[in-house]
């Protein structure tokens, strides 16, 4: 059974053909029932989800509420602040640590009558391609098409449920470079990750500030679209919130009558299968009106990863360094020096690849190597940002498959060096660095399991990215 639209869910429940409080006990009994299966939530939030719902349908009986995602269940990435629920960004680091305030976009869906269903699992702090690298005694998300496989990362929980889940669902992620789009398409959802400010960081728990964008996950671009709409709008909490008026996303149709750019490099370094689905999708748009052409980004395919890496390591070890287990999260035994304190609960509460980043990112800014690393970073970025800028005067939107690979077996994952868990990241990672809006839908299959295709568009084009993604979804089905 096909999950009803978001749209078409909330006039149901206005008309009073829904309640809120029995689809609410539904979607937290179907989460109970596949959770010790898939386990794409590390907290359910039972008691507050009913809450919420009971508040919303006591005011629907009155008719003083409406709102664009009434009784909307909503699923929320372990890194955003809901207030009073254990929140700990998939580290064992913030154990115990309830938010005694909610991160702005909980607000504001909140505002529009959504219900918090739980908190989705995902990579420590953001760091992984795979969702392989959760926190100290954190289980792995699995793939919902097959279990053998990862769901990506790392915002694999919500994007595993946004899958999984036979009800009307949206889920809140974040990505930093590329992890909304990544998990998106290896499960084969619709992620939605919009130009970097347009959406307020305030609740956020960072993994690299000049990076970090909270986004959606949705079954269908429209739903995706919506909740987007939702979330977006400046934010007087959040200093780097753009001052632009919001776009609407929502109620927007379809339309691929824009000038395509096919990313030369990306096709041409995914796998075979992968480029020729998205090929395909591609002659879709040409027969929907688009006009089409090959275009270069040699820079940042070739300099994209290298540069992200070092910056948001960097701003990663600089953001870590106040988990320190005095002020909140997990604690031990104060004895000894505050250096010895503060090494022994951080090796207990980070993981693996938490501390390779945390070393790699102080060893990239520290006096006698920031010029060298650090710094040509940041340059090098101003001149990936340059490269895009210029293509954006010859086309609308860009497009290429958003990860080289399917879905790979956690089998496969295993034999990877750190290196090579990186360099899966040369399809998302350049949007990100720029802080550019994408979306990735499924352009098809290879191997049985979804491939994405990713559209990018310039700064504050959301509603292009949308448009031309809702065209092309109606020509895949």
């Amino acid at each position: 059974m096909e999950a009803m639209s978001i749209a078409d869910f909330v006039k149901q429940v206005v008309m009073g053909k829904i309640s809120v409080v029995q689809h609410t006990e539904q979607v937290l009994s179907e989460i109970d029932s596949t959770n010790p299966k898939f386990n794409h939530f590390n907290l359910i939030a039972s008691e507050l989800a009913l809450q919420q719902a009971k508040e919303v349908e006591a005011e629907i009986k009155t008719g003083r509420h409406k709102g664009k995602l009434l009784g909307v269940p909503i699923s929320v990435k372990d890194c955003i602040c809901v207030k009073g629920v254990e929140s700990r960004a998939g580290s064992k680091i913030l154990s115990g640590y309830r938010p005694t305030f909610n991160a702005t976009v909980i607000e504001r869906v909140r505002a529009e009558g959504a219900i918090i269903v739980g908190k989705t699992l995902q990579d420590e702090f953001g760091f992984g391609t795979f969702c392989t690298n959760t926190g100290v005694d954190f289980p792995t998300p699995l793939n919902p098409l097959d279990k053998s496989r990862s769901c990506g990362g790392s915002s694999g929980g919500s994007a595993g449920f946004t899958a999984l889940t036979e009800f009307t669902h949206a889920g809140i992620a974040e990505s930093t470079g590329g992890s909304i789009a990544c998990p998106a398409a290896f499960c084969g959802v619709v992620g939605f990750t919009p130009t970097y400010g347009r959406v307020s960081r305030y609740g956020l728990m960072d993994y690299a500030n000049s990076l970090d964008k909270i986004g959606t996950m949705g079954k269908t671009v429209a739903d995706a679209s919506l909740l987007l709409e939702v979330i977006s709008g400046h934010d007087s909490s959040d200093s780097t919130s753009l001052p632009e008026p919001v776009p609407n996303l929502g109620e927007g149709e379809g339309d691929a009558r824009f000038k395509v750019g096919i990313v030369k490099e990306l096709f041409e370094k995914s796998d075979e299968s992968v480029r020729k689905e998205c090929e395909k999708a591609v002659a879709q748009m040409e027969k929907l009106g688009a006009s089409v052409k090959e275009l270069s980004l040699p820079l940042n395919s070739e300099y994209g990863v290298a540069a992200y890496y070092l910056l948001s390591m960097s701003e990663a070890s600089t953001n870590l360094a106040k988990f320190c287990g005095m002020r909140y999260g997990l604690h031990g035994k104060l004895e000894g020096s505050f250096n010895e304190y503060f090494s022994k609960v951080r090796s207990e509460g980070f993981g693996k690849e938490a501390k390779r980043r945390i070393l790699l990112g102080t060893f990239a800014r520290m006096s006698g190597f920031r010029d060298a690393y650090y710094l040509r970073a940041a340059k090098a970025r101003t001149k990936l940002i340059n490269e895009f800028k210029e293509v954006f005067k010859e086309v609308d939107v860009l497009v290429n498959p958003t990860m080289p690979v399917v879905a790979p077996k956690f089998s496969e994952i295993k034999k990877l060096s750190p290196m090579q868990h990186y360099a899966m990241d040369l399809c998302t990672v350049p949007a990100n660095l720029a802080g550019l809006p994408h979306l990735s839908l499924t352009a098809g299959t290879a191997k049985k399991m979804p491939v994405g295709l990713m559209l990018t568009a310039d700064h504050l084009q959301e509603q292009n990215l949308s448009s031309a993604a809702l065209s092309l979804e109606g020509a895949l089905k």
